[in-house]
C-alpha cells in the first residue's frame, strides 16, 4: 500500500494559496495518510473534470485531501473546476461560516451542486465526475495508545477548529482518506429526466449524506450518540404520539406541552454512549482495580463469546455492589466485547457521577413507573429502540443490590419489556446471558452491617459517596466474573405457544402464555447464575465458623471441616460452571487471617480461629453466596441434629416435602426427583467419610455419639441451613396459632418479622436474614401456590391441615427448646396461652424423646465450647 511522502506528478497543478501551502508544510510531520483504496486513480473515468465532495468543512480537511491528492496522482482539489465559475474542485456538505467572530451555522451544499448542474445544462456533451472522500484522524487507537489520544479519536460528534487541531496532533499519523467511486453527474441527469434542478440539488445532498453514513458507520462502527439518533426515534415512535396526545387532553394542556414534557423524559432515560469517554475510563479504572483488588478472573467467557454472534445479547448478572456496573463494562471492554447499555436506577444520576456513568452506557430509570403513563410509554420505547439496533444491554433483575449475599426474588419488569420489545419486531434472536458476581470483601461492607441489623438503607447522595471515599485505601481481594449457561428466548417461545408468532401485530397484547414464559425465564436466569458460582476462600471459612455458636472453631477443626466441605463441593458437583479455590485448608486460614476476616486466639492447647461479632454479620453475606452448593448436604445433617438414627426413607421424604420452599429460595435446579437423587448421593459420600454408618442394608443411617469429630462435622453442616428451617417453623407456628379467618398476608409476613427479629436478639446474634421481609414473602406465597394456604373472600388466610403436619414433622429437625421459644414469641399476651399452645405442640409430637430443660442446656454450652476445649457432651437420645 504507497503511504509514502511522494513528490506531486508533473501534471499535477495546485493553486491553493501561499498561506495553505505553508499550513500544509508545518502539519506534514504530524500526518500519516493510509489511502483507502490504496490507488484511488483507477476509479476515475474518462476525461471528464473531478469535483470531490468532503463530508466537513474545515482547514486540515482540505489540506488532508490535499495531500493525499497530491501523493495519489489524483487532480488537485484547490484547482478551478472546468467550464465552472467555481474556484475550487472540492465542496463540502456542511460548511462554517466564520472563524472567530463570525456565527458559527450550516450552509447549504445546494449552492454548489446547483453551481455544477447549470454548467452542464445546454451542453450534453459536459460531464463531471463527483468524488465523495471520507476522512478520518485517529479512528481507532490502538489498545497501547494513551488515553489522552482517545479522547480526540474520531466519532459521530462535530468537533470544533481546537479539537480538530489537538485530534491531529495525537492521533493524525493514523489518518485514513476513504475514496468512492466517482459519480458521473451527467448519467444521473440523464436518469432524473425533467426535474428542476433546487429539487434535483437536495437530492443529490440526501444521498450523499446517507453515502457518508454509511461509510463512516463501516470504518468507526455504529452511531451511538442518543442525543441526536435516539431521542427522535423514541418521540417519532406511533405509541409514544399518542401517549403525548393522551396526556395532553389528559392534563389540558397543549399538544407541545405535552411533547417537551416526554422530551425531558427521553432526555433523563437516554444513554449519551461515548467510545473515548469508555476509553478513557478503562485507562483509569485499569489503576483504580489494581489498587482494590488483588486481581480480576473471568470464567467460561469464552463460551459466551462463542455464543453471542448474531444475538441481541442482554446481560443479567446478580447484583451485589456499585462496583457491579464498572466491573462487567470493564472487564468486556478490555476484552475485545462491545460495552453493553446499563439500566440503572435514577438514584444513580448524581451530579459529576450521572454524566459520565451515561457516557459509559447507562440509561437510567425510576424506582416506580406506577401513575405515570406518559412515562412508562417512553421508556419502553426507549428499550424497544435498543433491542431493534441490537445494542448489548445489561441490567439487574433482582431489582436491587442483595444485601443478605442471597439471590433475590426477580423483579420482571425489564423481562416483560424486552420479551414485548422483541415481539414486536423478531428480527433479531435474543439471548440472556447469566453473570455470577463473587468478591471477598465489600466496599459496602459498612453499610451493609447496618442494613443487614435492621437499620433502613441510606439513601444514595453526593455528599454520601464523598464521605465514602475512604473506603478506597483498603484491598478486597480478589473478585470473580463467572458466566453461566446463556439461555435463548425463541425455544422457551415455541415450548409455550407454537403460535407465538401470531401476537407480534399487537405488541400491547398479552395472551395467556405471557405470564408463564416471563417467570420461566426469570426463575431459569437465578438458576444457571446459582450454577456458576464461584466457592472462593471467605465463602469456605463463612461456611465453617458461622456455624458455631460463638464463631470459633480450633485451628485443627477447622482444617478438617475446610477439607470436608472441598472434597463435599468437588466430589458432588452442582454444575460444570461452579469453579473453587486452588488453596488448601492451611492456605485458606492463611489468607482470611491476611483479610482480616478472622483472628487467632493463640492457646498452649492448639489455637483458635474465631471472628469478631460485626465482622460475623457480614461473613454470612459471603456464606450466603454458595449456600445452595451445601443445600443437599445441609438438609442430610440437619436429619441427625436431633437424631442419632433415621432411616434413609424418612430423610427422602421429608426432604421432598420440604424442597419446594427451599428451591423457591435458593433457585436450585432439580426437580423433586433429582434433589433426592442429590439426596442420596450425598449420604453415600457421608457413609464413605465415616460421618454416617449405615446399617440394615443401608436402609438405617447412625451417627456418632455428640462428642465424636464426626458427629460435630456434620453439625457444622446442619447449621448453614437451620434458620431457613426456623423462619418456616415461625410463619407456620404463627398461622397455626392466629387460627384460620385472622390474619392477612401482610399480617402475618409483618408478624413473622418481628418474631424472628426477637428470635435473632436472643439466640441468633448473627442471622442478618432474619431482618428480610422478602424471605418470609417468598415462603407464604409458596405456600399459597402449593395451595396449603389460601386467602378467603375477607382477605384472611385460611390453610389444610397439612400445615399441622408440617408443625409435627419440624420435631425432627428443630431442637424442642427453639421451637417453644418461637412459639412463646409469637403467642397472644396470655401467659395460660402459651403455655397451652406449647403443651399441645409437645403432645404432637408423641414419638419425640424427652430431653429435660437442664439436659438441652448443657448440650447448647458443651457444643459452644466444643472448640476450645473438646469436653464430652452428653450423648443424644436415640430416635428411629
Amino acid at each position: 500500500m504507497k503511504t509514502g511522502t511522494s513528490t506531486a506528478p508533473s501534471s499535477y497543478r495546485s493553486r491553493a494559496p501561499w498561506w495553505f501551502n505553508l499550513t500544509g508544510h508545518l502539519l506534514e510531520p504530524w500526518i500519516h495518510i493510509r489511502r483507502d483504496p490504496a490507488e484511488p486513480a483507477g476509479l476515475l473515468q474518462g476525461d471528464a473534470p473531478v469535483c470531490y465532495v468532503i463530508e466537513r468543512d474545515g482547514l486540515s480537511d482540505g489540506l488532508i485531501l490535499e495531500r493525499a491528492c497530491r501523493e495519489a496522482g489524483l487532480p488537485s482539489p484547490m484547482q478551478p473546476l472546468a467550464h465552472t465559475r467555481r474556484k475550487r474542485s472540492v465542496f463540502a456538505l456542511a460548511r462554517r461560516d466564520g472563524w472567530i467572530f463570525g456565527r458559527n451555522r450550516q450552509r447549504s451544499p445546494n449552492e454548489p451542486l446547483g453551481q455544477l448542474i447549470r454548467s452542464l445544462e445546454g451542453f450534453p456533451e459536459r460531464d463531471v465526475q463527483i468524488v465523495p472522500v471520507s476522512i478520518y484522524v485517529g479512528r481507532a487507537p490502538s489498545r497501547e495508545s494513551g488515553w489522552f489520544s482517545v479522547l480526540f479519536a474520531e466519532n459521530w460528534v462535530v468537533v470544533g477548529r481546537f479539537r480538530r487541531m489537538l485530534a491531529l496532533l495525537l492521533n493524525g499519523r493514523d489518518t485514513v482518506v476513504h475514496f468512492s467511486a466517482p459519480v458521473s453527474l451527467r448519467s444521473v441527469m440523464n436518469e432524473a429526466g425533467d426535474i428542476r434542478p433546487e429539487r434535483f440539488a437536495r437530492k443529490i445532498a440526501r444521498v450523499l449524506r446517507t453515502h457518508f453514513r454509511r461509510i463512516r458507520a463501516a470504518v468507526i462502527g455504529p452511531d451511538l450518540s442518543h442525543r441526536r439518533t435516539m431521542v427522535d426515534a423514541v418521540l417519532n415512535a406511533e405509541p409514544v404520539r399518542a401517549a403525548i396526545a393522551a396526556n395532553a387532553a389528559k392534563e389540558n394542556v397543549p399538544y407541545a406541552k405535552a411533547w417537551e414534557h416526554a422530551y425531558k423524559m427521553v432526555l433523563e432515560i437516554a444513554a449519551d454512549y461515548s467510545h473515548p469517554v469508555v476509553r478513557s475510563a478503562s485507562f483509569l479504572l485499569r489503576n483504580f482495580w489494581n489498587k482494590l483488588y488483588d486481581g480480576i478472573t473471568m470464567h467460561h467467557f469464552d463460551k459466551a463469546r462463542a455464543a453471542a454472534p448474531g444475538y441481541e445479547v442482554v446481560y443479567v448478572p446478580t447484583h451485589r455492589s456499585h462496583a457491579d456496573y464498572l466491573l462487567m463494562s470493564y472487564q468486556l471492554h478490555a476484552s475485545g466485547v462491545v460495552v453493553p447499555h446499563i439500566a440503572a436506577g435514577v438514584n444513580l444520576n448524581l451530579p459529576l457521577i450521572g454524566p459520565i456513568l451515561r457516557r459509559g452506557g447507562a440509561f437510567f430509570l425510576r424506582r416506580s413507573f406506577k401513575g405515570n403513563a406518559l412515562y412508562s410509554v417512553v421508556f419502553k420505547e426507549y428499550m424497544a429502540q435498543l433491542i431493534d439496533r441490537g445494542v448489548p444491554m445489561e441490567y439487574f433483575i433482582e431489582g436491587g443490590r442483595s444485601r443478605t449475599g442471597r439471590l433475590l426474588a426477580p423483579r420482571a419488569g425489564l423481562l416483560v419489556m424486552t420479551l414485548r420489545a422483541f415481539l414486536r419486531a423478531p428480527r433479531r434472536p435474543v439471548l440472556f446471558q447469566p453473570v455470577y458476581i463473587g468478591y471477598e470483601k465489600l466496599m459496602e461492607g459498612k453499610s451493609y452491617i447496618g442494613e443487614l441489623s435492621g437499620k433502613p438503607k441510606e439513601k444514595e447522595s453526593l455528599i454520601g459517596l464523598i464521605r465514602g471515599l475512604g473506603v478506597l485505601r483498603q484491598r478486597y481481594g480478589h473478585v470473580a466474573l463467572n458466566f453461566g449457561e446463556p439461555i435463548e428466548l425463541t425455544p422457551l417461545l415455541d415450548a409455550a405457544a407454537a403460535n407465538w408468532r401470531d401476537t407480534t401485530t399487537d405488541p400491547e397484547a398479552r395472551p395467556e402464555w405471557f405470564n408463564g414464559v416471563v417467570n420461566e425465564l426469570a426463575e431459569k436466569i437465578q438458576v444457571n447464575i446459582n450454577r456458576a458460582a464461584d466457592v472462593n476462600p471467605i465463602n469456605l471459612l463463612a461456611l465453617a465458623l458461622l456455624a458455631t455458636p460463638k464463631h470459633a472453631m480450633a485451628e485443627s477443626d477447622l482444617l478438617a471441616q475446610l477439607e470436608l466441605m472441598k472434597a463435599l463441593l468437588e466430589e458432588l458437583p452442582y454444575s460444570d460452571r461452579v469453579t473453587f479455590t486452588p488453596l488448601d485448608p492451611p492456605a485458606i486460614i492463611a489468607y482470611g487471617e491476611q483479610m482480616s476476616w478472622i483472628t487467632r486466639v493463640r492457646h498452649p492447647l492448639g489455637d483458635v480461629l474465631t471472628v469478631e461479632s460485626e465482622q460475623a454479620v457480614l461473613l454470612s453475606y459471603f456464606r450466603n453466596n454458595v449456600l445452595h452448593l451445601t443445600t443437599p448436604a445441609a438438609w442430610v445433617a440437619c436429619c441427625f441434629l436431633n437424631n442419632r438414627r433415621m432411616s434413609r426413607a424418612s430423610i427422602l421424604r421429608l426432604g421432598r416435602i420440604i424442597y419446594p420452599f427451599i428451591q423457591g429460595e435458593l433457585f436450585l435446579p432439580w426437580d423433586s426427583e433429582g434433589f433426592g437423587a442429590q439426596l442420596q448421593a450425598t449420604i453415600d459420600f457421608f457413609v464413605r467419610r465415616g460421618l454416617l454408618e449405615a446399617t440394615g442394608e443401608g436402609r438405617v443411617l447412625e451417627r456418632g455419639p455428640g462428642q465424636d469429630d464426626a458427629a460435630y462435622q456434620l453439625k457444622v453442616i446442619a447449621r448453614s441451613l437451620i434458620q431457613a428451617f426456623e423462619r418456616y417453623y415461625i410463619a407456620i407456628a404463627a398461622l397455626v396459632k392466629n387460627g384460620p379467618h385472622t390474619i392477612t398476608a401482610a399480617e402475618l409476613e409483618n408478624v413473622c418479622t418481628l418474631t424472628a427479629q426477637r428470635l435473632s436478639l436472643l439466640s441468633e446474634p448473627s442471622a442478618p436474614e432474619f431482618f428480610d421481609k422478602a424471605l418470609f414473602r417468598g415462603f407464604i406465597q409458596k405456600l399459597r401456590e402449593r395451595r396449603v394456604v389460601w386467602t378467603d373472600d375477607e382477605g384472611k388466610l385460611d390453610y389444610d391441615t397439612v400445615l399441622e403436619g408440617m408443625v409435627r414433622d419440624a420435631r425432627v429437625i428443630l431442637a424442642r427448646e427453639i421451637r417453644h421459644a418461637i412459639l412463646k414469641i409469637t403467642g397472644n399476651d396470655s401467659e395460660k396461652e402459651n403455655q397451652r399452645a406449647a403443651e399441645a405442640e409437645s403432645a404432637a409430637a408423641p414419638a419425640e424423646a424427652t430431653n429435660t430443660s437442664e439436659e438441652l442446656h448443657a448440650r447448647h454450652v458443651k457444643f459452644e465450647h466444643r472448640e476450645h476445649e473438646h469436653a464430652h457432651a452428653p450423648e443424644d437420645q436415640d430416635k428411629d
